[in-house]
């Protein structure tokens, strides 16, 4: 066995026991906490540690003698997996410092205590499977964790609610994914995933198991239309839990399709339409998702329908790669896995790092609604700062990491022009177009978020109150926002770490083309095409900065302060300002098709009908896809057991009828 497996087990082994030891913590909360936060960070660190060894070549495989009588557990470490449990290692470590300070005043720790180490390890072992039972085993672990997690505040109606739905399409997607390891099964004769890998597979077969795979894990990745349980499961869980679910869970969803489409069934039998599919939904879901997200004013919703943007620019990514590899341009379908792989650690930090700013703000007194927020910079100005980092990450803006991966995914993109075929040359374009489109949405919507939450004044006393969080949680949100900006700075060190999975999936290597670069320039594929540097880039945003500076305040002269403008009102006041509503107005009218929103509008007047006392003014705006697919299939699915019911009330010459009707179908069919 190797090191860094043996690490990566270590982790395992250090999550599990936390999760064990927690119901003997029970009534010593302070102790629990420590123990908590002390086993989660260690197998964080451990999963760090253990995922840059196996993605730098020190992987190995090894068989547990425990599982089947038949088939032992087997787990492997290689360089996708690697790179996913160092994905778990980098917010899981952060997130188990900051649960320190956030959960100092939690009064049913025990179950926290139990089931968060339990979700780390079912995450853990899912990226360390090599063979479906033990796949679906840890795959399940998971998703049962997350769901008592989500369910922690269980006497809210809304959360068990949003419990149940996420529960339910949890389980829609593990048939699925098992339907697609059955298909794989049939051809191989065995769980092994070497073996499903070495199997032969018609173009049907293959397709199918595709389809149950890209349904499968698009579920419990939240891709659109399947992502109705997502915007009600992640806020209502504890905001230390959301960072996890939202950065790291919906990652290894994409670790579960990565494995099954790209390494056991194979880019060789990749189809065109395949590509395009990915491709179309990483669209819908990129677009959808911000579009929802701008709408909101529960600031945890929002933050979560962001996750299915993201996800959407990841799928992006892998859509252009399949296409490019069916094409025979394996270098550039290693550009288009690294753009999807290098997006999927950037979205893990900023995204766990707002979920933690959340609760910053959460755990302050200031709640989820942003309509009652305002001035927070003023009262907690290191959470402010870290999540204006988050905020520039999130909205592709140089230097920080969220532009690096978009930015090598419109390089991809760009490469359309080698692909043969009129719906792939317009459909890669539209993708593009939409990729861009999200961009700038995105940060539409984070101007709105970090100004209408820490700019302008405290719109209710709560607000006004709130206090910086303590050292813990400060900690835990710096390490991410230290991250974003190196992973930043230096892309041309980065990528070439990632590109050893397409070494190992695609048998292609992106470095060796573009000559490994050097550290101040990041060459997608050759320096003749294109190269960014952002270092440069954060030098000339210094210099020009400096210049402004300069030019508005000449050495020697005094910053020129005088009374706000209010047109004339000479009280200014919180109400006058902005609102999370109001600023998304102009938006939801330019995308008013798409949104359809509900607007009402009520005024309160004394006497007379011309005097106005007060105006209330309520628009709504739901999900569409809630709205028509899901409330027709649910109220689809009561009629149908209404009419189960009537039948099965009927009497006993019904039963009788039945019974001789089965029969004669029976003989019609088999004699």
């Amino acid at each position: 066995m190797s090191m860094a497996l043996a690490v990566a087990l270590a982790a395992g082994a250090v999550a599990l026991a936390g999760g064990l030891a927690a119901p003997l913590l029970a009534r010593a909360p302070r102790r629990g906490r420590a123990v908590l936060t002390a086993t989660t960070a260690l197998a964080a660190l451990l999963a760090l540690v253990g995922g840059a060894g196996g993605l730098l070549g020190g992987g190995g495989a090894v068989e547990l003698p425990i599982g089947l009588p038949w088939m032992p557990m087997g787990l492997r470490l290689d360089a996708l997996g690697g790179f996913f449990l160092l994905v778990i290692g980098a917010l899981g470590l952060p997130v188990a410092l900051y649960g320190h300070g956030y959960l100092r005043h939690e009064s049913q720790l025990a179950a926290l205590a139990f089931f968060l180490p339990l979700f780390l390890f079912g995450m853990i072992g899912v990226v360390l499977a090599d063979d479906a039972f033990t796949f679906m085993l840890f795959w399940e672990l998971m998703s049962l964790a997350s769901y008592f997690l989500v369910v922690h505040e269980h006497r809210q109606p809304e959360n068990r609610k949003a419990g149940f739905v996420y529960l339910l399409m949890a389980h829609l997607a593990g048939l699925l994914i098992m339907g697609a390891f059955a298909v794989l099964y049939a051809a191989a004769g065995s769980f092994r995933f070497h073996a499903m890998h070495d199997a032969a597979l018609s173009p049907l077969w293959a397709s199918l198991a595709f389809l149950l795979a890209a349904l499968g894990f698009g579920t419990k990745a939240g891709v659109v239309p399947m992502h109705g349980w997502l915007p009600d499961a992640h806020p209502v869980a504890p905001s230390n839990v959301s960072a996890l679910m939202s950065g790291v869970m919906l990652k290894v969803a994409i670790f579960g399709f990565i494995r099954l489409v790209w390494d056991l069934i194979g880019p060789d039998a990749f189809q065109w339409w395949w590509g395009t599919l990915v491709l179309a939904a990483g669209s819908g879901s990129a677009v959808g998702g911000v579009l929802m997200a701008l709408q909101q004013h529960d600031l945890k919703r929002l933050l979560a329908y962001h996750s299915i943007e993201n996800v959407g620019i990841i799928l992006i990514g892998l859509g252009l790669g399949m296409l490019l590899s069916q094409a025979g341009h394996t270098t550039l379908a290693a550009l288009g896995l690294i753009a999807a792989l290098y997006h999927t650690i950037n979205h893990a930090l900023f995204k766990g790092l707002l979920f933690m700013g959340a609760g910053a703000v959460l755990h302050a007194g200031g709640g989820r609604d942003m309509e009652a927020m305002g001035g927070l910079i003023h009262r907690m100005p290191w959470t402010a700062l870290f999540f204006l980092v988050a905020c520039i990450s999130i909205s592709a803006l140089p230097p920080f990491n969220g532009f690096v991966s978009e930015w090598l995914t419109f390089q991809t993109a760009l490469m359309a022009p080698q692909l043969h075929g009129a719906l792939l040359t317009a459909m890669v374009p539209f993708s593009a177009s939409m990729l861009a489109l999200a961009g700038a949405l995105a940060a539409a919507c984070f101007v709105k978020v970090f100004g209408v939450v820490f700019l302008g004044h405290a719109r209710s006393p709560e607000v006004a109150q709130a206090r910086e969080v303590d050292g813990w949680m400060r900690l835990g949100m710096a390490l991410p926002a230290l991250s974003c900006l190196l992973l930043g700075l230096l892309p041309a060190l980065v990528v070439p770490l990632i590109d050893r999975v397409p070494q190992a999936l695609l048998d292609a290597s992106l470095t060796a083309v573009s000559g490994g670069g050097h550290w101040l320039w990041l060459v997608p594929v050759a320096r003749a095409q294109v190269s960014y540097s952002a270092p440069i880039a954060l030098l000339g945003m210094v210099v020009l900065g400096g210049l402004v500076f300069w030019r508005l305040h000449p050495a020697g002269s005094a910053v020129r302060r005088a009374p706000l403008w209010s047109c004339g009102n000479p009280h200014v006041h919180a109400r006058m300002q902005y609102s999370a509503t109001s600023f998304s107005q102009p938006l939801r009218r330019i995308f008013a098709g798409f949104y359809r929103p509900q607007e009402h509008e009520h005024a309160e007047r004394a006497r007379h009908e011309l005097l106005t006392t007060r105006v209330r003014y309520v628009v709504h705006v739901g999900d569409r896809a809630v709205q028509q697919l899901y409330r027709p299939l649910a109220d689809g699915v009561l009629w149908l057991a209404a009419r189960v019911r009537h039948e099965h009330q009927r009497g006993l010459h019904a039963y009788l009828a039945y019974t001789f009707a089965t029969v004669l179908f029976l003989l019609a069919v088999f004699v």
